[in-house]
């Protein structure tokens, strides 16, 4: 049994204030598989007190020093990429193939950070006026628990090349792969304060983040609720604030649409990282006239989807985190058959075969219709939802009939017809025939799903405020 109990502080691994131990728990045999120590408040102000005063010199760094400390911070993760698999797949329970990318994600997230850097003009003349990009102060990074490890570095990074120093708040559901992450970056050997990581409860540690006067800047990932409290919270000291948060996705499939050649597609979009993925295509949105078409298309491709060990290459889809979301996802299902939707594939409980373990079974509704609450709540599992149209003009309106606005999908022959369809959804992403990811463009959402962006260079400029400079 692995115990972690220490934090970082100022350059150190020190032993917390906190006192409070949480057990970590491995999602595919509900077994016990370590404790982490909880930093508390006092834990969160010594590290908001080292981040203030590692800023002022940190952000008169140029660019090539930040560049040469991000290629340090990416060199020391990459080195420890195996590693932090194994932890991935033990402690979050994505099979190998989602595993591998999220321990991939980490270093090429940073590598992503330095080449947005390389590119970022801190300066420019307005006219008469030169305007200087300046660094807000210290950022505060909270993540979740569906990509801890990779969160951590795009925020961390970005935050650095921006020229902020930064306290993380890291899910402790993930403490095996935040204590890679962090031995990592502690080897990459930067100046001391610069950066800070500390375990701990939403609640305490990341309350502290939000309300400190000290820290500047609040970038958050997480649900929709916690964005809400931490807008409210950090408005006191007037916090600059990022939020990507829920999301209850559309996969819009246009009247010409090949559903056999787009399948894959389409359940990939609403089963990545085992329906734990705020950008997931949990809506699928389908002409009426070619319903049972699809249907049929799509319960014979989800047959051939297995939910289990995530040790073995034949699985699709992990266990959920832990009791609690399964618990959720179940309750969901449940409330799915009892306002009437049709259960076309999947249903309650574990996968045949799987007494132990949070395993959900793909699962997928129809006869279903957009006022029903698997159709607007997120539910953070495998559980989709197929909603009939009849026209066009109705499909774009039930896609945008959501508090989200995340991502979308639009799948169709007719390329122009989809983008003019694409040009109508309010989503701060619209994938048009295809799962690609850009990581050099913006990414966030509209409406509930989040306020600001990340990546590129929209994502260095969160994290500053353009100063004016007129020269007589």
């Amino acid at each position: 049994m692995q115990q972690i109990e220490q934090i970082y502080i100022n350059g150190e691994f020190v032993t917390p204030h906190g006192d409070e131990w949480f057990d970590l728990h491995n999602p595919s045999t509900e077994q016990v598989i370590g404790r982490v120590r909880l930093g508390d408040e006092a834990d969160t102000r010594l590290a908001i007190a080292a981040a203030k005063a590692a800023f002022p010199a940190w952000a008169r760094t140029t660019k090539t020093e930040r560049k040469a400390a991000l290629t340090r911070m990416h060199q020391a993760v990459l080195a420890r990429e195996d590693d932090l698999m194994a932890a991935i797949v033990t402690e979050y329970g994505a099979p190998s193939v989602r595993s591998r990318w999220m321990a991939t994600y980490p270093a090429s997230v940073i590598a992503q950070a330095i080449e947005a850097l390389d590119a970022f003009e801190f300066e420019e003349q307005v006219g008469s006026a030169q305007v200087w990009m300046t660094p807000v102060g210290v950022a505060g990074l909270i993540t979740p628990w569906n990509s801890d490890a990779g969160f951590i570095c795009n925020k961390l990074a970005t935050a650095l090349a921006a020229g902020c120093t930064a306290v993380v708040k890291p899910s402790e559901m993930s403490a095996m792969q935040t204590q890679i992450i962090t031995e990592a970056l502690h080897q990459a050997g930067l100046p001391a304060g610069v950066f800070n990581i500390v375990n701990g409860r939403g609640d305490v540690v990341g309350e502290e983040l939000t309300r400190n006067p000290d820290v500047a800047k609040i970038s958050f990932t997480g649900s929709t609720g916690v964005g809400k409290h931490i807008v409210v919270s950090g408005a006191e000291t007037m916090k600059r604030v990022t939020l990507e948060l829920g999301g209850k996705s559309p996969t819009l499939l246009l009247d010409d649409a090949d559903f056999p050649a787009t399948i894959g597609m389409i359940l990939q979009a609403g089963f990545m990282n085992s329906g734990q993925a705020c950008i997931a295509g949990t809506r699928i949105l389908v002409p009426r006239q070619r319903l049972a078409e699809f249907e049929k298309v799509a319960v014979e491709a989800i047959a051939q989807i297995k939910s289990g060990d995530p040790r073995q290459v034949d699985t699709d889809i992990g266990p959920m985190v832990s009791r609690k979301q399964w618990e959720r996802v179940q309750g969901y299902i449940h409330q799915g058959l009892e306002e009437g939707a049709r259960l076309l594939a999947g249903g309650p409980g574990r996968p045949e075969g799987l007494t132990r373990g949070w395993f959900v079974k793909p699962t997928l509704f129809t006869h279903a219709n957009n006022q029903m609450r698997i159709a607007r709540e997120e539910i953070f599992g495998p559980v989709l939802t197929i909603l009939p149209y009849e026209d066009e003009a109705e499909a774009i309106a039930i896609a945008n009939d959501t508090t989200y606005g995340l991502s979308a999908m639009v799948i169709g022959q007719d390329h122009q017809r989809c983008l003019a369809v694409a040009r109508q959804i309010d989503a701060g992403r619209v994938l048009v025939n295809t799962l690609a990811h850009e990581p050099k463009a913006p990414f966030g959402g509209f409406k509930h799903s989040g306020l600001g962006r990340e990546m590129g260079k929209w994502g260095i400029g969160a994290y500053l405020e353009p100063k004016t400079v007129m020269i007589g």
